[in-house]
């Protein structure tokens, strides 16, 4: 299970290790972690991502208006070039590391010139977000070189593993010469990779799409072993792009839009927004792309959950406007969403991704600000093109209808005899095992703000009071002695089971049972004592993925305008995370002491606008999954034994005096 600390700390107790003291604290130096944990930076499956990163710092240069043309070339001798006719990264001694800039930003990680996103800055935006990309690239490669021509002069340094092999020299710039522009050669190490081999189709889509999301930044991929060239610059955007990449004919003409925040704009930062062109196809599979700041995000995120949004609540205002709805029939985001093939290209002043590689976007921000302008820009089309409206209002019906019936066959097969439903139990609409999800809810204040923030289609809140019956040693024949796991059980639609049962789930009523219990010490108690009841009397929910924890924020912090960022209101699980936001305020030029910080003393504080966005909205909120980790079963039992079971108070003092002091006390 996610309880993995418990196993670690019962093996530890029976087996000691070797003398830990100062000597054996490592401090990793330089580019040393990205060397002996590749996998934290880039992918390692090939080195394509690695030179992506460069290729992206030279779309970047072009998104902020500096670069016109980028020339990647495949060497004979398996080394990649990336050159661009950007500003030139600065080869100046730096102000405070007294080192020249361009071997900063290879040799450093989190150094760059993107951090500064406020005016003046020299990128408003950009896909570089850590300073930790190209610095990755110099740390997996056995030769990095680059050369930089900017104030009519050129420089030129060169690196092997990360450190520098030839230092900067500095020359005067002749006629053959680029008038300005950085060029960089990579030789990626073949011992961090899968595979040494550049998969050829994905740069050259990845190449592709670039040319399409800059209209006028001619992009060219040159085989020297073979001498082709290819070439890409599109005039014509999205709309040619997506056209050229469908399989199957639209219902409707294709819907294209663009539009960004201008400097009035009191919800979003100036020039943030987003360019989309959708259609909508009866059968194939959809094909679907989205970017931010030109970083593919191949793993979606919460631009598209907007896209989502934005298309779904302009399709059903048009059905209800026109009374097109037959009776009986419940529209639904996917029945809209599943037949839609898409181009999205969002511009995020400063994006939140999952992970260094960014393939999704978590930036809360994301959907509101593509939602709030496909929306109305869909509604304008479709009202204008009414008989098209009407076409596509035909397929997300028919969509729905046939989910409906799909759902109506399972019913069916469930029969009648269904134990009566707890009181309590405020129940979902939806009856689709996909989608529907319970919240088990601490105390009836909390179950109240959910009922109100939830999505009553999708979404079950079940309160609890007070703290669930430690179930480790009850019997599973006098578990219903107890009304909160009687209520629980009979809500999910499953019977208590052992580890070697066979239990009918067939009666299971939701995809997802969430645990929801405050952020503090009595919420994680009441957490244990729930993941004790199904791991103890309900394991084959665990093994089927259906248990989850939901991370609802401890902080609040309320933050003033800075630069281009409107005021905003940010949460954090923790302290830790409560410090990096602090931190990046400050970098961002917040004056200190200018937010305000709230902590929530429990579920019940927050109103049911605050629940929707931090905890309960699929696009925004933090769900952590419950399943065996590597103790797997038996382990997972020997610590919850340990734990919970009453007559362990010599093992649980044990544990104490081990690992007391690495527990950080909440009062």
């Amino acid at each position: 299970m996610s309880t993995k600390p418990l196993a670690k700390a019962s093996a530890s107790s029976t087996q000691p290790t070797a003398a830990y003291g100062e000597g054996s604290i490592r401090v990793l130096k330089g580019l040393e972690p990205v060397k002996q944990r590749p996998g934290m930076y880039t992918r390692t499956d090939n080195p394509l991502h690695i030179i992506q990163e460069v290729i992206d710092n030279a779309a970047d240069e072009a998104l902020a208006g500096f670069g016109k043309r980028i020339a990647v070339t495949l060497h004979t001798d398996g080394s990649i070039g990336v050159e661009d006719d950007g500003r030139g990264i600065p080869f100046g001694l730096h102000p405070e590391e007294g080192v020249s800039v361009v071997e900063i930003v290879f040799t450093r990680l989190h150094a760059g010139g993107k951090f500064d996103k406020g005016s003046g800055g020299a990128y408003s935006f950009s896909g570089g977000l850590h300073g930790v990309g190209v610095s990755v690239t110099n740390a997996l490669s056995t030769r990095l070189q680059v050369s930089v021509c900017r104030d009519k002069q050129v420089a030129q340094l060169a690196f092997s593993g990360g450190d520098v092999i030839e230092p900067v020299t500095v020359r005067p710039a002749t006629s053959g010469d680029r008038k300005n522009g950085t060029s960089v050669r990579a030789w990626p190490d073949a011992k961090y990779f899968e595979s040494a081999e550049l998969p050829k189709s994905e740069l050259v889509h990845m190449l592709r799409s670039k040319a399409v999301l800059m209209p006028g930044v001619t992009i060219t991929l040159t085989h020297e072993k073979t001498g082709d060239v290819q070439t890409w610059l599109y005039k014509g955007g999205l709309r040619d792009y997506l056209s050229q990449s469908l399989n199957n004919e639209p219902v409707i003409p294709l819907f294209e839009g663009e539009q960004y925040a201008s400097g009035s704009d009191e919800t979003f930062a100036e020039g943030e927004g987003a360019a989309w062109c959708v259609a909508f196809t009866e059968e194939g599979s959809p094909m679907r792309e989205s970017y931010v700041n030109l970083i593919p995000t191949v793993a979606g995120g919460t631009h598209e959950s907007g896209l989502k949004d934005g298309l779904f609540n302009a399709i059903k205002g048009f059905i209800e406007m026109h009374s097109l709805m037959p009776k009986g029939v419940k529209l639904m985001p996917d029945d809209v969403f599943s037949r839609a093939s898409f181009v999205l290209s969002a511009k995020v002043l400063d994006p939140q991704f999952q992970g260094q590689t960014k393939e999704r976007l978590n930036s809360r921000d994301a959907v509101r600000l593509v939602g709030t302008f496909v929306k109305p820009a869909l509604e304008l089309w479709l009202n204008q093109h009414v008989e098209f409206g009407k076409k596509l209002a035909e397929l997300v019906i028919k969509q729905a209808q046939a989910r409906q019936r799909a759902g109506q066959k399972v019913e069916k097969k469930k029969g009648s005899g269904v134990a009566v439903l707890p009181g309590k139990l405020t129940d979902c609409e939806s009856r689709d095992l996909s989608l529907n999800e319970v919240f088990l809810v601490e105390g009836d204040s909390a179950g109240g703000s959910a009922k109100m923030g939830r999505n009553k289609e999708t979404q079950a809140i079940l309160p609890l009071r007070g703290k669930v019956l430690n179930a480790w040693e009850v019997e599973r024949d006098l578990l219903f002695k107890n009304n909160e796991i009687h209520d629980i059980s009979v809500a999910i639609g499953v019977d208590p089971h052992g580890p070697n049962d066979s239990p009918d789930l067939s009666g299971l009523r939701y995809g997802k049972v969430c645990i929801l219990s405050d952020a503090d010490v009595d919420g994680s108690h009441i957490q244990v004592l729930l993941l004790t009841l199904f791991f103890r009397h309900f394991p084959k929910l665990i093994e089927a993925g259906n248990i989850y924890i939901a991370r609802p924020p401890l902080f609040r912090v309320d933050a003033p305008a800075r630069g281009k960022k409107p005021a905003a209101k940010l949460y954090a699980l923790d302290e830790g995370e409560l410090t990096a936001i602090l931190d990046k305020l400050r970098k961002e030029g917040c004056r200190e002491g200018a937010w305000s910080i709230s902590r929530f003393k429990g579920l019940g504080e927050m109103n049911a606008g605050q629940l929707w966005d931090t905890t309960l909205n699929p696009d925004t909120r933090r769900l952590l999954p419950v399943a065996y980790g590597e103790p797997g079963f038996d382990l997972t039992e020997t610590s919850f034994n340990k734990l919970m079971g009453k007559g362990e108070a010599a093992s649980r003092r044990e544990l104490m005096e081990l690992h007391g002091d690495e527990v950080e006390i909440d009062v």
